[in-house]
């Protein structure tokens, strides 16, 4: 095993370990937050970190799979398994309709159209209640069960949400390392000359944002089986940005960083709000924290503190070697 890849498997396998050290459902569910928290964020990396496209509508992908999931299964009497196949396609196929839209435009124009996406799908969600339920949500949304794999206990259902992990943290990372990776960060930094030497840079950010819509359709997927219940506030703005301030805080386009920022943002909004009436203060000030002492997040700014740390070191005293004797 790499040095690369033994960090993030000693993190796995620690989270996989918390049933067994654990006796509270709470805190074996809280990991299976961070899960799925880091999954939607790592979905949200491709676009931010590797394609240079701030996007406030992120929670369009989680949102449409956790609708067309708990509709299908609760509705219209779909296994969850099959249910869970058919939200995933629909919600890609809706996201390749978006992307005609948003990917027309970069910079603040991408942030507003995404936005404005998000808020339309919102409005849906909210309004047609015939269909979503409205501001009552779909509640009752059954999970995949059988003898070998019973979901409906907690510590299966996270095993479930670090294997997920585990797959998006394997593929992403071959695939930011792979031609087509190296062809997205040169459309982010110099899309003129990527055109002018051959590269189609609109095709290349059109695979960045289907492929940051599967994976936030796997975190909307693990999220309304997980709670069991969905509604239009998981489609807000809000949510969206709270995606987008769990990759500021970890550091965008590094591996490491959703993890590092998922982990922060769920351990504030549910162990800190136990003990702080006004977590929500505490939370924003986290962040300006953050932002002040490490601007491109924890990941970069631990980077660059250790490269600090290494440059004070004193260098070793030089070795005096004896001259061998002439007539030796």
């Amino acid at each position: 095993m790499s040095a690369r890849v033994l960090p993030y498997a000693v993190v796995l396998a620690a989270m996989a370990m918390v049933p067994l050290v654990s006796t509270s459902p709470f805190y074996v569910n809280l990991v299976s937050q961070i899960a799925i928290a880091a999954i939607g964020a790592l979905g949200l990396n491709v676009l931010v970190g590797h394609a240079g496209l701030n996007s406030l509508g992120f929670a369009v992908f989680p949102g449409l799979a956790a609708y067309l999931v708990a509709w299908l299964s609760t509705v219209g009497g779909i296994d969850p398994v099959t249910a869970g196949i058919f939200a995933l396609a629909g919600t890609l196929a809706v996201s390749a309709l978006f992307a005609l839209v948003a990917l027309r435009t970069t910079g603040l124009g991408f942030v507003m159209i995404t936005m404005a996406l998000c808020q339309i799908v919102w409005g849906a969600a909210y309004r047609w209640t015939s269909v979503t339920g409205g501001d009552n949500g779909l509640s009752g949304v059954p999970r995949p069960g059988a003898s070998l794999l019973p979901l409906e206990r907690p510590e299966v259902f996270l095993w479930l949400c670090l294997a997920v992990l585990a797959l998006a943290l394997v593929q992403l990372g071959h695939f930011f390392e792979s031609p087509l990776g190296v062809a997205l960060r040169g459309a982010r930094d110099q899309p003129r000359r990527m055109n002018a030497v051959g590269y189609d840079v609109w095709r290349i950010r059109f695979a960045a944002w289907m492929l940051a819509a599967a994976w936030g359709a796997a975190a909307g997927l693990l999220y309304a089986w997980y709670h069991q219940f969905v509604s239009p506030h998981m489609m807000a703005v809000t949510a969206s940005a709270e995606v987008l301030l769990m990759l500021v805080a970890g550091g965008a386009g590094t591996l490491a960083g959703p993890l590092i920022g998922a982990a922060l943002v769920v351990l504030l909004k549910n162990l800190a709000s136990i003990w702080i009436e006004r977590w929500v203060m505490l939370l924003g000030f986290t962040f300006v924290v953050i932002v002040v002492l490490m601007p491109d997040g924890i990941v970069p700014g631990f980077t660059r503190l250790r490269g600090w740390l290494r440059r004070l070191k004193p260098a070793p005293a030089p070795t005096l070697v004896p001259r061998e004797r002439a007539d030796g």
